[in-house]
């Protein structure tokens, strides 16, 4: 399934620049519907820019009010948000079903874990980005201690304990190669036993002795 993503554009920087407009919108959908080929997109999130990494409250209702509309006239099948908060989540759903959030989460960024609760009891998927860390891959004497007893790498821990969260999480790490491609599925096979996930879970509580670098 693609799942494409509306609301900012590339500066001539590589610098990610607010496109929130309903024309503006409306005209990125259908430059995904050519590019790609297609006649209906399966889903369209809306990108709320905020602090580009980190959603700031704000109204939402003009933009998801106009991807709604075009999911009335049959060009979306579904929509979904990123980088929102959960006020955002409600005043979107009161215009249209949301079917998915794809926020920032990890093992170290923990901010959405009440959103990612409250979502997984309303059906709605929870899709983190930067599941590794971003540009700052994760990096913790206590993730690796779990994937050495484990016989896995520290990436693979980490993107188990992402499945193993919760139910409604659906996982988008990056790769540029066949062999980590493998990898990164491999996690999805791997146990991790009630110790490592009392310490996985305190990377997230800040403690010092935890805190990932």
């Amino acid at each position: 399934m693609i799942v494409t993503k509306v609301g900012a554009v590339r500066g001539a920087d590589a610098s990610w620049n607010p496109a929130q407009s309903p024309a503006e919108l409306t005209q990125a959908v259908h430059d995904n519907l050519r590019n790609l080929g297609l006649d209906a997109l399966e889903v369209v999130n809306l990108r709320v820019m905020g602090d580009v990494h980190a959603p700031s409250e704000g109204s939402i209702a003009q933009q998801f009010a106009a991807l709604a509309e075009l999911r009335r006239q049959g060009l979306i099948r579904h929509l979904g948000l990123s980088n929102v908060t959960a006020a955002q989540v409600g005043e979107a759903q009161a215009i249209a079903p949301v079917v998915c959030v794809q926020n920032h989460y990890n093992l170290a960024h923990r901010a959405d874990d009440a959103l990612i609760d409250d979502s997984a009891g309303k059906g709605i998927a929870y899709v983190p980005f930067f599941p590794l860390g971003g540009f700052t891959p994760l990096q913790s004497g206590a993730l690796s201690n779990v994937a050495a007893r484990l016989g896995a790498t520290p990436m693979q821990v980490a993107l188990a304990w992402l499945l193993r969260r919760a139910p409604n999480i659906l996982l988008i790490p990056g790769t540029s190669s066949l062999a980590h491609l493998r990898e990164n599925l491999a996690a999805a096979e791997l146990k991790l036993p009630g110790d490592a996930l009392a310490e996985l879970d305190a990377i997230g509580t800040g403690a010092p002795s935890e805190r990932v670098a």
